[in-house]
């Protein structure tokens, strides 16, 4: 029952929680998973062990979902003393467990009772490392690599890689059309409306690719979920992520278009349409 205290997001029926308390071979699983390997209630799968050597026969009394998006829905919860009667009693790993979950009544309060647990636990066999959640997520996934800088790295490069082709496509555009833009301004129009008039074709170009590349990312994760196969415990695109996007879009339709456009509004018309 602390579970579902400790972790109230998960959402499991009150029937089906009640047929696992009973159950010493019962087991709850996310709805992910359930759908990822076909289980349904009732079904008993057969588990082998990694960590542990031997084989747990389990049946699915329940499937937890989640609440909000982005939850995870990929865990497969079991009783510990189910497991505990197949480890040898010279094992390592008999009668303890790998972490435990604190769950705090006040945020506020988590620096002084991690430091609570572990002042607890200093200097005896068991000394503990605690953490928040958000730190724990993060350690655990810097196991794998620094993978914020990686992603930062190729975020940058192709951020100024788009500057430099946006510019230089607009760059081009003002080039090819000066006799327009001349007429423009023999026709009485300001240089403020031609400053403007090319921004505007910038950001239009950029919220084109921009506006196309976020909404196929969108419908790729959709359509086609998680891409690490399951490396992650819950992969979506946040709409902040989104909005993100949209002003990285703006952002590269008005820096790449700033200097041709300056240079359109300073354009003098007698000497473009010499050019001419």
């Amino acid at each position: 029952e602390n579970q579902r205290k400790v972790f109230p997001e998960f959402k499991v029926p009150d029937e089906q929680w009640n047929v696992f308390a009973k159950d010493r071979q019962g087991a709850i699983v996310g709805a992910a998973t359930a759908k990822k390997f076909g289980w349904k209630i009732g079904d008993r799968v057969p588990i082998k062990g990694t960590i542990f050597a031997g084989e747990w026969d389990f049946n699915i009394d329940g499937i937890y979902h989640v609440g909000k998006q982005g939850g995870d829905e990929t865990q497969f919860w079991f009783h510990w003393d189910y497991l505990q009667e197949s480890i040898p009693a010279v094992s390592v790993w008999k009668g303890k467990a790998g972490w435990y979950t604190v769950r705090v009544s006040d945020p506020d309060d988590a620096p002084r009772i991690v430091k609570a647990i572990d002042a607890e636990f200093a200097n005896s066999p068991f000394e503990t490392h605690t953490d928040t959640e958000k730190a724990f997520t993060t350690n655990w996934l810097k196991q794998f690599g620094n993978i914020k800088l990686l992603i930062m790295s190729i975020g940058t490069v192709v951020f100024f890689t788009l500057l430099l082709v946006t510019g230089n496509t607009m760059a081009i555009a003002v080039r090819e059309r000066t006799s327009e833009l001349a007429v423009l301004k023999a026709l009485g129009y300001s240089d403020r409306f031609v400053l403007f008039f090319v921004l505007t074709e910038s950001l239009a170009i950029s919220a084109l690719g921009g506006g196309a590349g976020l909404l196929l990312a969108k419908l790729c994760v959709v359509a086609f979920g998680d891409p690490t196969h399951g490396m992650l415990p819950m992969f979506y695109l946040p709409w902040n992520a989104l909005l993100l996007g949209v002003a990285a879009t703006l952002a590269v339709g008005i820096v790449s278009g700033l200097l041709p456009a300056i240079s359109a509004m300073r354009l003098r018309v007698v000497d473009a349409l010499r050019r001419v």
